[in-house]
This record gives C-alpha cells, structure tokens and sequence, in this order.
C-alpha cells in the first residue's frame, strides 16, 4: 500500500510517500523560516499563501526521487489537525482533490498522532505500549500509549507549552528567530550553576506542566542583569536546565504511574541535546529505554503524516467527500486503529 503524506498544520510544507512493504520512499521539506523571521514569529495568512505556493512542485519532487507515478498511489493522508485553519485547509483541499482525482481513500491525521508515531520510521522502532513526551511550539503531553489510537493524557500544559515557552524567553533575550534553536545553541555557552531557575509544578502530584512562571522568572532575571553576551548565555543556560529537568521529572512520574520501560520523545522540542542526554540518563537510572526520531523528523515533517495515514487506511478507516479541518482536537478522541 503506497500512500502520500501531506503535512500542512503551520509553517513547514512537507510531502512524503510510504510505503507498507519498503518504508519510506522520499521526503521533502520546505521551511518558511526565512518568510516569518521578519516578524518575529508566523503569520498565519503567509504561510497560507506559501503553502500553496510549495506543496505540488513537492509532490512533484517527491514522485520523481521515488520513481513514483500517481497511477501507483493507494491513498492519501493529510494534517486534518491541530494547527492554523487557513494552512490547515490547503493541505486538506489539495489532499482531497488528489484522492478523488486518483479515484484512492483519503484520511485526516491528527498532528500529535504523526508525531507520537514518527519513531517507528526508525530502523528499530518502539513496540506499544509505551509513554509518549510530545512537546513542541504548540504542545506538551504525556501520553500512556497502548496502540493505534489507544491514547490516555497523563498530563499536559495549562499555559504556554515548552517550545512556545522556550520561543518567547529567546525574543525577550533579543535572539533571532527561530528563538528555540538559537536559546539552545546560545545555552551551550552559559554557565548552569550561575542561576537556578524554578522547576514549575514539580513540588505537587501529577504530570502537568506550567512554563509561564518560568519565563517570566527568566526574563526578570535578564532584565536586572547588565546587557552582555556573558549575562544572555547564562540566563539561557539556566532556563533551558529548568525546562529539560522539568520534563525529566515528569517523564519520570508517568513511567512509574503507568509501569512502564519505554518512552519515546518527539515534536520539535525533542531535538534539544541537552533534553536528549538528560532522557537518556534518565531511561538508564530506571532500566528502560528512551525512542526518539532522527532530528529531521523532530520538526512537522510529510513522513510522519504518511506513516500515521497509512496505520489508519490499513485499518479500513477514511473520510467522505467532505473538507473538514480541526484547529483544536484532543489526541485522546481519536478511534482506536
């Protein structure tokens, strides 16, 4: 069964063909950073217009690297949601159009869903059940994974989620945008015992997150300091060990509530090294092991959406003729596959 991804939520334009039998076949991505990094953040009604602009000479890439003609595609899968409605409804239309064009079933994947399964495009992926730590721009769950659809939230953000946290403290900073990366990579030259920033949340039961205090504790902090590269990196150094540690301790409350081993990291903010090497103690202090997907998969990424559709069409699910998109949309609603 091949099957075209379509990945549209916000601000990265991504195709991909899977295939049941060989894998992933190709991939391309295209990245609107340069187009948003004027304003300081994305615009949804740009990257509309780019997404549109991008998604079928993709397609076109994405065939050619794969030897694929459209006559072969079994099915189409496309981002139904979370995610910005106006990006959102390119992928949906163009999607859609393609399937009834083809004559093949479509499906709507939910974002969350193609990250959380994006570490099974790996050569030795996880096996259900397991815990999912999904933090990106827009989101941060725990979730108890027991298969396709079998999805129980043990906790998640009540304010800003971790990228979104990480995005805003870095403009504050005065960094480029992307402000995630950029922190991360200024982080590295910081000194981590300087400061020592709240880990929010931490000191009452459960698994939910809260990173507006940590920001705002970070930005009084840099706001007090003399501007200088050293005063920047130190700061950044502090709240990037209060993020990473704060999601350690919670990682670890849901393996223990849940009893079990495997946890698998993944949406743009599980390319953090510093997350990475923190993770990876933590599954060895406890005997488990920690999943990720290689880092160009971190981010919203075609591949991700073609796996995930393809788990869903296998299972005999699809969609009529209707173009509907989810702008919100609970992870844990979705049918079982």
């Amino acid at each position: 069964m091949l099957i075209l991804g379509l990945e549209t939520s916000c601000d990265e334009t991504g195709v991909a063909l899977y295939e049941s039998e060989r894998g992933l076949l190709a991939h391309a991505l295209h990245s609107q950073v340069e187009l948003h990094a004027e304003y300081g953040g994305v615009v949804p009604e740009l990257a509309s217009r780019d997404h549109v602009r991008k998604i079928l000479p993709l397609l076109r890439e994405v065939c050619r690297q794969a030897a694929v003609a459209p006559s072969q595609i079994d099915g189409v899968a496309y981002t139904r949601g979370p995610g910005l409605i106006g990006a959102l409804l390119v992928g949906a239309a163009i999607g859609r159009s393609l399937a009834w064009a083809w004559q093949v079933p479509v499906i709507g994947v939910h974002h969350m869903e193609g990250h959380l399964l994006a570490p099974m495009l790996e050569p030795n992926p996880p096996k259900f059940p397991f815990v999912a730590l999904l933090v990106s721009g827009g989101h941060s769950l725990l979730v108890d994974v027991q298969g396709i659809g079998r999805y129980r939230i043990l906790g998640e953000s009540i304010d800003d989620a971790a990228g979104e946290a990480f995005d805003k403290t870095a403009k504050l900073l005065g960094l480029p945008y992307p402000g995630g990366p950029a922190l991360a990579k200024l982080a590295e030259q910081g000194d981590p015992q300087r400061f020592r920033f709240p880990r929010p949340m931490t000191d009452r039961p459960g698994c939910d997150f809260s990173f507006s205090g940590l920001k705002t504790a970070a930005i009084n902090t840099w706001r007090a300091l003399e501007s200088s590269p050293e005063n920047r990196a130190d700061v950044a150094r502090a709240f990037e060990e209060a993020v990473v540690e704060t999601l350690a301790i919670k990682c670890r409350r849901a393996l223990h509530a849940t009893g079990l081993k495997r946890l698998v990291v993944a949406g743009g903010v599980g390319a953090n090294r510093r997350l990475r090497e923190r993770l990876w103690e933590l599954a060895a202090e406890l005997g488990g092991q920690v999943y990720y997907p290689r880092l160009e998969f971190c981010t919203d990424n075609g591949a991700m959406i073609a796996y995930a559709g393809w788990r869903r069409l296998a299972a005999g699910q699809g969609e009529d003729a209707a173009i509907e998109v989810m702008p919100r949309w609970p992870l844990d609603s979705l049918l079982a596959a």
